[in-house]
């Protein structure tokens, strides 16, 4: 049962540009008050150039206690928290912030354990499997992160961005964990097969890499949330591949945030 709106409720903005696409106000909230917490979660739409002087400006409200942070800001937010944990100090980048004691914001960057999390529940075990990852931005960069950390034998990253796919690549195989390399739009060889780019949101969108190259002993996984099921998805699911969606992904992430943002 929704809590009605008062002046006892506590805030949690999620920000992004543009916003009007994004879901997930009425799930986190609706999970923030199935743990008995009067709050609500606010989508802002904020461009770029703006970010800092609105997270100065919500920051003096006492009643809000978390921001979530969507594209394009995960990366700036980053550089707007006080305190941060190792794994989005190693990325650089945040999708959760929540209050320290002092009123500052201590972030963390969950896209990457839920998206491996989903994996797992979907019948995909990333131990010792080849996976291709497309994009790495701050979703990308996350699920980089946790595909490493949860033991594949190799990660290829395919990104446009000649840039900033290098610098990924060269700070994950820093790590020493397993081979980290420069990959491309051919999924030939790999076990594992991913999308974390938005490529496949608007209709007429090309595919985020060679769908024809697809077997049926590929696991394909896009972190898109609408359309439900993306042409990636869609062709993946042609060829017999095992799957999972952005919803899934989500459902894991939300999770994560809600424990985050009421600090368990």
């Amino acid at each position: 049962m929704t809590e009605p709106l008062s002046g006892a409720t506590r805030i949690h903005f999620i920000v992004g540009d543009p916003i009007a696409q994004v879901k997930s106000p009425a799930g986190v909230t609706q999970a923030l008050q199935a743990q008995g917490h009067n709050a609500y979660v606010v989508p802002a739409h904020v461009a770029p150039a703006q970010l800092a002087a609105w997270v100065d400006g919500v920051s003096l409200a006492q009643n809000v206690d978390g921001i979530i942070v969507t594209v394009p800001h995960k990366f700036a937010c980053f550089d707007l928290c006080a305190t941060t944990s190792d794994r989005a100090a190693f990325l650089h980048t945040v999708n959760t912030m929540r209050r320290n004691p002092d009123g500052t914001w201590h972030g963390d960057m969950f896209d990457g354990l839920g998206f491996v999390s989903a994996l797992q529940d979907n019948g995909c075990q990333p131990e010792g499997k080849k996976a291709l990852l497309v994009g790495a931005g701050g979703a990308g960069s996350a699920i980089a992160h946790a595909l490493v950390v949860a033991g594949v034998s190799e990660l290829a990253i395919f990104d446009a961005d000649t840039a900033r796919r290098t610098t990924l690549v060269d700070r994950l195989a820093g790590l020493g964990r397993c081979a980290v390399t420069h990959g491309s739009a051919d999924p030939t060889g790999f076990d594992i097969v991913l999308n974390a780019t938005p490529v496949g949101m608007q209709e007429g969108d090309p595919y985020p890499l060679d769908a024809d190259k697809l077997q049926s002993s590929m696991f394909v996984g896009c972190v898109i949330t609408a359309p439900a099921i993306t042409p990636l998805i869609a062709a993946a699911r042609a060829k017999g591949c095992g799957t999972m969606t952005g919803a899934h992904m989500f459902a894991r992430v939300r999770d994560l945030m809600v424990n985050f943002l009421l600090e368990k």
